[in-house]
Formats: structure tokens, C-alpha cells, sequence
């Protein structure tokens, strides 16, 4: 067993002396922890707080901000390469229950056709040091126009919820099986790619629980693994127009990510058979985002030439798609009542 975090500048090392604890706290045994320092800077406060406090723990400097998906891809390689079966992949601005571990390494065993596990993820306060329950993450649910979303954010937490089938994990914690990455894994000539490295950050998870689900492999939401999540901002609705006011709480860069990650997401999987109902909402969704670029974020319009650009690395990773649903079997990932719950 495998638990991987990245770390980046004061982003991350005001939340390690909660997160780390909790880890340390955990009643499962054996546990191995390994990070991926992000910072530009070798000399910084994650690297003097986690080889003061907790030594054990294999820290390494990259050298430059690899972005999410390199990193964890450099940690899943080495679990990989020790023969582990299982990895775990923590944002560190949590806090787990002592019990996470425990709970999560159950629900994936409980059936080999389990390739991944989100837990139930409620909103943590940082700020007063609070747990609460207000949900954070149920797993992620993606609407006919492939829209993807963290299912009931924002909603009180139901503690009768049950554990179920749902479309996909959210990166900020999952536990994989080695073997179902494997599986989807991209080859990129010189290395298995597990998350997209064409994606530096965000929609990452997305496009991995995409592509596990077409391989045949279940994703489970699993409400005993419990985690509190410090999200500085929650979307405000599904609305057009409650989505268009949410990304005033978005850094540009954050919105370029967002907008190249998602097309390229697009064209990976325009392959698919999907359903009339799915294409054109799909094509409905992209026009109208493309029409508000034009309006209000024309930075976003420069994205579209990367994309050009990089067109034969996406069509390679599409090539290599294992796609073993039908094309109802596909249709269905579309209709996940996740809401539920």
C-alpha cells in the first residue's frame, strides 16, 4: 500500500501539520508515503517541516512544477515497480479519519472489477480549524454534455448514504488498483502514462475515471472512508448562468487549464458511439462556452491553437483507447443517478 501527495510552495505547507498527523493516525498497517515536491524552490517549508516531523516519508524535490498528472504518474511508476497492489492519492489540504485507509482498502477488495474508490469527502474549515457536514465530493457524475461535476457539493451529508457505482473519482482522494491502470495506461514512447500528462492540471481525473469506466472497470463511491476538504470555492449552481458567475472565482491560468483540458478531453473520446441525446448536447454545451470565450475571455481563444498543435498526441492516446462497453453500456455512464445517493 501506497499513499502519494504533492506539495508546492506555503500552498500546500500550512495544511501539512493536519494532514500528515492524520496520516500517521491511520489503524491500518504498513502504510508507505511518498511525495512529489512541486516547488520551484528545492529549500522550502514542505521539505523542512516533513524531514523534521516525519522522515520516513520518501520526499522528493522535481526540480520544476510538474504539474499534477507527471507527478502522480512518477509516484504510481515506483508503487508500480515495488510489485504494490494498491495506491492512494491525497490532496494534502485534508484531514482523514483515523479509519480511511481501513475503510477504502475494504471497498476496493470487495470485488476485482473495482479499479477505483472515492471516498465521502465533507468540507473542511480551515480557516476556524472545523470540521463540518456539508459535502464536499460523492464521486463525480458527467451530464449529457459533458459537463463533469463532484456529486451533491454543497449539500448537507445524508449518513445513510450507501456505498454505490458512480462515474468517477475527484483527484483530491481515490485509491486505484495497480492493475486497472495498467490496463488504461497510455504508452507515450518512452513511458506508461497513467493520468494525461497533455493535461498539466484539472480535468485529470475526469478523463482517468473516463477511461477506466470504457475499460470495463467499476468506480465505487465508498461513504465509510471518510475525509475533510478545505475548497476555497464551490460552484454555485448548474445554471448557465450561476456556472458563468462561479468563474469569477478563477484565477486566468486556472480557466486556461480548464478550457484546453476539457477539449482535449473532447476530441480524445469523440470516437465513441455515443447517443444522438449526448452528441448534441455536447455540441450545445461547447458552442455556448465557446460563444462566452468570444465575449468575456478571449484569452481563452489562444488555448484553441495549442490544441492544433498537439492534435496527433491526442489522436495517439485515442488510438490506444481500450473501449469493452457497448455502446448502451456507454450510454449508461451518462445516466448514473448519483444525486441519489
Amino acid at each position: 500500500m501506497v499513499i502519494g501527495f504533492i506539495t508546492y510552495g506555503q500552498t500546500t505547507a500550512k495544511y501539512l501539520p493536519y494532514f500528515l498527523p492524520s496520516l500517521m493516525a491511520q489503524t491500518y498497517v504498513n502504510l508507505r508515503l511518498t511525495a512529489v515536491d512541486n516547488s520551484e524552490a528545492e529549500d522550502n517549508e514542505n521539505k523542512k517541516y516533513i524531514l523534521k516531523n516525519f522522515p520516513a516519508i520518501k520526499f522528493q524535490w522535481a526540480g520544476r512544477n510538474l504539474g499534477f498528472a507527471k507527478a502522480y504518474n512518477i509516484m504510481i511508476r515506483e508503487a508500480m515497480a515495488r510489485g504494490e497492489k494498491y495506491f492512494i492519492a491525497l490532496n494534502p489540504d485534508m484531514i482523514l479519519a483515523p479509519d480511511f485507509v481501513v475503510k477504502i482498502v475494504k471497498a476496493i477488495e470487495a470485488d476485482k472489477e473495482i479499479g477505483a474508490a472515492a471516498p465521502k469527502i465533507l468540507k473542511w474549515d480551515f480557516e476556524n480549524n472545523k470540521k463540518t457536514d456539508f459535502i464536499d465530493s460523492y464521486g463525480l457524475f458527467v451530464t449529457k454534455s459533458h459537463r463533469f461535476s463532484d456529486s451533491r457539493q454543497g449539500e448537507k451529508d445524508d449518513p445513510k448514504a450507501k456505498p454505490r457505482e458512480v462515474f468517477g473519482f475527484t483527484g483530491a482522494a481515490v485509491i486505484f488498483r495497480l492493475d486497472a491502470l495498467r490496463d488504461a495506461a497510455f504508452d507515450n514512447g518512452r513511458d506508461d502514462e497513467y493520468f494525461d500528462e497533455l493535461m498539466f492540471m484539472y480535468k485529470e481525473d475526469c478523463d482517468l475515471s473516463y477511461r477506466l469506466r470504457l475499460a470495463g472497470w467499476k468506480i465505487v463511491f465508498t461513504p465509510e472512508a471518510v475525509a475533510y476538504h478545505d475548497r476555497t470555492a464551490s460552484p454555485l449552481g448548474n445554471t448557465s448562468l450561476k456556472i458563468a458567475l462561479n468563474r469569477k472565482n478563477k484565477s486566468q491560468q486556472v480557466k486556461k487549464w480548464s478550457f484546453i483540458n476539457h477539449w482535449i478531453l473532447l476530441v480524445k473520446f469523440s470516437c465513441l458511439p455515443h447517443s444522438l441525446n449526448v452528441l448534441l448536447a455536447t455540441a450545445w454545451y461547447q458552442s455556448k462556452s465557446l460563444v462566452y470565450a468570444a465575449l468575456f475571455e478571449r484569452f481563452l481563444l489562444k488555448e484553441l491553437v495549442r490544441l492544433w498543435k498537439i492534435r496527433y498526441k491526442i489522436r495517439k492516446r485515442r488510438d490506444q483507447l481500450k473501449i469493452r462497453l457497448s455502446a448502451d453500456k456507454i450510454k449508461r455512464l451518462f445516466d448514473i443517478d448519483n444525486h441519489a445517493l
